[in-house]
């Protein structure tokens, strides 16, 4: 059960990933989370730095802001990134994710995905057999509707930890 909520990669933020070992393993489309992974929840802070980290990914990768917020926000990102972006995702659930697997014709194994919440980002990644990555939240200040998701992240934590599966802190790739 608990299986599902474990990411393939655990690292500080976006910018500690080893992307070139993604694209040695045959990632060519990485789909990131919004909220708290590239940008806090509240603001819309169009980030010079990450620009500069998309822009050098958008060589070797298919880039999709992929998000369970709203067009008028994710679009504010994804024209200033000059990324695709796929909003009202309802992560966990797959159906945006079959439709990013048609519309640019990947395979499930070519895809990865980035977010910091382990019930939506790292769960429904799992749930298509993409490879998933968990970064920490940028700010601890979250939409309203992701407050029993922290709670239950919490818990999942201490699990992990108990067990020795997952240390909040301990990364990996």
């Amino acid at each position: 059960m608990y299986k599902r909520f474990i990411p393939d990669i655990y690292q500080e933020s976006i910018y500690k990933i080893n992307y070139e070992k993604l694209k040695k393993e045959g990632i060519k489309c990485i789909l990131i989370d919004l909220d708290n992974t590239i940008s806090s929840a509240k603001e819309v802070i169009l980030d010079s730095k990450i620009k500069k980290l998309f822009d050098k990914l958008k060589k070797d990768f298919r880039l999709v802001i992929f998000s369970n917020n709203f067009p008028k926000r994710v679009s504010k990102f994804g024209n200033y990134y000059g990324v695709d972006i796929a909003c009202l995702s309802l992560k966990p659930l797959r159906y945006k994710y079959k439709y990013i697997l048609k519309k640019y014709k990947f395979k499930n194994h070519e895809i990865a995905t980035i977010g910091d919440q382990l019930l939506t980002d790292i769960q429904g990644g799992n749930k298509m057999h993409f490879k998933t990555i968990l970064v920490n939240p940028i700010s601890d200040i979250d939409e309203k509707e992701t407050w029993l998701n922290r709670e239950i992240e919490k818990k999942l934590f201490i699990y992990f930890d108990k067990n020795n599966i997952l240390k909040k802190g301990k990364y990996y790739d």
